[in-house]
């Protein structure tokens, strides 16, 4: 190993307990009641970059939550690389699925399980160890090393293209490095070279302008949640794909080194339906079909619904509004005004009589991202996993987003690609998330390697 490599190994413990610090501060971004979480994780980032011998260390205002930034300008000759990440987690409802409280870690099995801590503070802290390590054993990075964690990510990041433009000249470099994202399976290594775009808002449906008595009025009043049930159902079809006009417009078809990996994958769709607890649905037969659902085709999920009396037993009531979260998954082409356009006007089409329709807007969304695939810092990437892992890693898609893609390239001209540590199974966004430890050995070692790589080959 070398000097770098051997001192990660030996300072693991250390970097262990500053995952756990991390995890415990909740650092919730989408709920207000979180804010003093949201100072702190901010706080402990700025605190830990200084003290892996990071410069100009600040927390940038963004108009929302703040970004941190640190440097390490190694010479003004080398490459420098900007490296991505977030402090925001999402939150931890429900809590009563959770076998350990989301904030208080736990490590058991070889996993460390808290909320956040596969996405993305255990890998967003991987960087900021590795080049702690080089300072500390060589009093020198081999590139010249930027980073940005934002804190607005689990959020829709409405205030990160913003911050990009106001501190352009600050985040100058050659090339992003992100280290949000996540590996597609546990046993196969992957590089992310494609993401979904997302645009995220809320149908409400209101009918009286009180709520009203389900008995006096029932029968006769209009009853929100009956109106918002018919018009959620009427925006898929039978296959359970988008069945609204002009949803596709501006897409074409999927890119065919991503069909050729999809097939090379020969993913079994009973084994992920056995995984996720799950019968496997009529319309889906193969592993084939699964995987250009979930990395190829867009979606529109509802992801809570509410209305009317929501405590335990019964209150006969006929609510005045019903409400529906709903995101959607963008792919290529797609545009997230075009789609909320289009999504209001099939709802509005179909709205009953006697009720009235409200459509608000979560952030500008954002469009999907796909990586030059001749980039050459992906090649090395890649090569650095192989040897790590032994085989060359399987180029796929994200069916998620991280919409720092398109941001990077148009804000700072710039490319970017993703080196997470996380994998996809680590019940990101749901309770008892967790960290492989492996991935965090691994993911030193591996930052370790490429940061010299592409010192070499630059």
């Amino acid at each position: 190993m070398s000097g770098v490599e051997t001192y990660l190994d030996e300072h693991f413990g250390a970097a262990l307990e500053d995952l756990k610090t991390f995890c415990r501060i909740p650092s919730v971004s989408t709920d207000p009641a979180y804010a003093d979480g949201i100072a702190k994780a901010a706080a402990f980032v700025a605190e830990r970059l200084t003290r892996a011998s990071f410069v100009n260390v600040a927390q940038l205002a963004t108009g929302g939550h703040p970004a941190v930034f640190g440097e390490i300008i190694t010479d003004p000759k080398l490459p420098t690389f900007l490296v991505y990440g977030h402090y925001d987690v999402q939150p931890p409802d429900p809590f009563d699925k959770w076998k350990t409280p989301p904030f208080e870690p736990d490590e058991r099995d070889g996993r460390l399980y808290a909320r956040g801590v596969s996405d993305d503070k255990g890998p967003l802290l991987i960087p900021i160890l590795v080049a702690e390590a080089y300072m500390r054993a060589e009093g020198r990075l081999p590139v010249n090393l930027k980073v940005l964690i934002e804190g607005e990510e689990e959020s829709g990041s409405p205030h990160f293209e913003g911050t990009l433009q106001t501190y352009r000249d600050r985040l100058g470099c050659d090339l992003v490095i992100s280290a949000d994202g996540a590996m597609w399976r546990p046993d196969r290594p992957s590089m992310t070279v494609a993401s979904r775009g997302l645009v995220a808002f809320e149908v409400t449906v209101t009918g009286a302008s009180k709520d009203l008595h389900s008995g006096r009025h029932g029968g006769s009043a209009p009853n929100p949640i009956s109106a918002l049930s018919k018009l959620i159902a009427s925006l898929h079809g039978a296959d359970g794909r988008v069945a609204v006009e002009g949803y596709l417009d501006g897409t074409s078809s999927p890119d065919a080194r991503i069909i050729a990996a999809i097939e090379a994958a020969n993913f079994d769709a009973n084994a992920y339906y056995r995984e996720i607890g799950s019968p496997k649905p009529d319309p889906i037969e193969t592993g084939r079909e699964l995987l250009i659902r979930q990395w190829l085709e867009p979606t529109l999920e509802f992801n809570g619904i509410s209305g009317g009396y929501q405590g335990k037993g019964t209150k006969t009531v006929i609510p005045t509004t019903a409400s529906v979260k709903i995101t959607c998954r963008l792919i290529a082409g797609q545009k997230p005004d075009h789609v909320v356009d289009v999504v209001t006007r099939h709802l509005k089409a179909r709205l009953p009589a006697g009720f009235a329709l409200d459509v608000h807007r979560h952030g500008p969304g954002s469009e999907a991202f796909f990586i030059d695939p001749d980039l050459p810092a992906l090649k090395v990437a890649e090569e650095v996993l192989g040897d790590l892992l032994g085989q060359p890693p399987l180029r796929v898609a994200m069916g998620a987003t991280i919409p720092i893609g398109a941001s990077f390239r148009k804000h700072l001209g710039t490319e970017a690609f993703f080196f997470s540590f996380s994998t996809s199974d680590e019940d990101y966004h749901a309770p008892n998330e967790f960290f492989r430890l492996s991935n965090f050995r691994l993911g030193l070692t591996a930052w370790a390697k490429l940061l010299r790589r592409l010192a070499q080959a630059t």
